[in-house]
C-alpha cells in the first residue's frame, strides 16, 4: 500500500545540536502508526518537522506523492496536515466556540466533513463549555478543545503530540476514546507517545526511536512481544 506520509532520513538540528540522526517513517491511509520513546528521545522534533515548524537540516517528507520538506507550516497545513501540538497553544482569551471556528477551514478537495456540530458530537465535553474562556479549561478540556481545532480545519493526515501528557487518568481515558472514534471513522492518524499501554488497543504500527534514530518499525502486537525493544527503548 502507497504511504500516505513518508519521511526519509531526516536530520534535524537546534541550533549546534543534532536532534534527529537520519529518522524515517511511513504512514498509511486510515491507519494511526504510534511514534514510541522516551523523553527526549525526538517524538515532538519528528512532529514539528513533519508540520514544517522547525526546520529539516537532511532528509525529505513527502505527503501524498508531493514534496513538502521546506515549506511553511502555513502550507503544509493547506496540503491537509493538521498538528495537534503538545503544549496546546490554545487561544486563553477566546471562547472554546471561538477557539474552533477561527480554525474552520476545507479539505484539499474542498470538502468540509468537520462542522462545528460534529464537532460537538465528537467532543460533547465542550459543548456546554462553549461559551467558556479557553484559559478557564482543565488541561484535559483545552487537549479536547486542540484536537477539535484541528478536526475544523479537515485534515486528511492529523498529527497527535502527546495528547495523554499530564492528564488526570479519566482525561486519558476519554483522549483513547476520541481517538479510537476517529479511527473508527477512518482518520489517518500520526501519534506520539511515551506511553505503550495507552497506543495498545489505539494504533496499527509503531515505530519506536531513540535518540533521534528509529529502532523498531513493526505492528502493535509485534511490539508488544518484544521484550528486548521495550526494556530498552521504552522501559516497560
Amino acid at each position: 500500500m502507497t504511504a500516505m506520509l513518508e519521511a526519509t532520513g531526516l536530520d534535524v538540528h537546534y541550533g549546534s545540536s543534532q536532534v534527529l540522526f537520519g529518522l524515517g517513517l511511513q504512514v498509511r491511509q486510515g491507519e494511526t502508526l504510534a511514534i514510541l520513546g522516551r523523553n527526549g528521545a525526538g517524538k515532538s522534533t519528528t512532529m514539528k518537522a513533519i508540520a514544517g515548524i522547525i526546520p529539516v537540516s537532511a532528509g525529505k517528507v513527502c505527503f501524498n506523492g508531493h514534496t513538502i520538506t521546506g515549506m511553511p507550516s502555513h502550507r503544509i497545513a493547506r496540503a491537509g496536515i493538521g498538528f495537534v501540538p503538545e503544549d496546546r497553544q490554545i487561544f486563553t482569551g477566546l471562547s472554546v466556540e471561538d477557539n474552533l471556528l477561527i480554525a474552520t477551514k476545507r479539505g484539499t478537495q474542498g470538502q468540509q466533513d468537520w462542522k462545528l456540530e460534529r464537532v460537538y458530537q465528537m467532543l460533547p465535553l465542550l459543548q456546554p463549555l462553549r461559551q467558556r474562556q479557553g484559559g478557564l479549561l482543565s488541561g484535559g478540556e483545552q487537549q479536547m478543545l486542540t484536537i477539535g481545532r484541528s478536526l475544523m480545519g479537515n485534515p486528511a493526515l492529523l498529527l497527535l503530540d502527546e495528547p495523554s501528557e499530564g492528564l488526570a487518568p479519566i482525561m486519558v481515558q476519554k483522549i483513547g476514546e476520541l481517538i479510537h472514534r476517529l479511527r473508527q471513522q477512518g482518520a489517518t492518524i500520526l501519534l506520539a507517545e511515551q506511553n505503550l499501554h495507552f497506543c495498545l488497543e489505539l494504533a496499527d504500527r509503531a515505530v519506536v526511536i531513540d535518540k533521534g534514530t528509529d529502532v523498531f518499525a513493526g505492528s502493535i502486537a509485534e511490539l508488544n512481544a518484544n521484550a528486548d525493544i521495550k526494556q530498552r527503548y521504552l522501559s516497560v
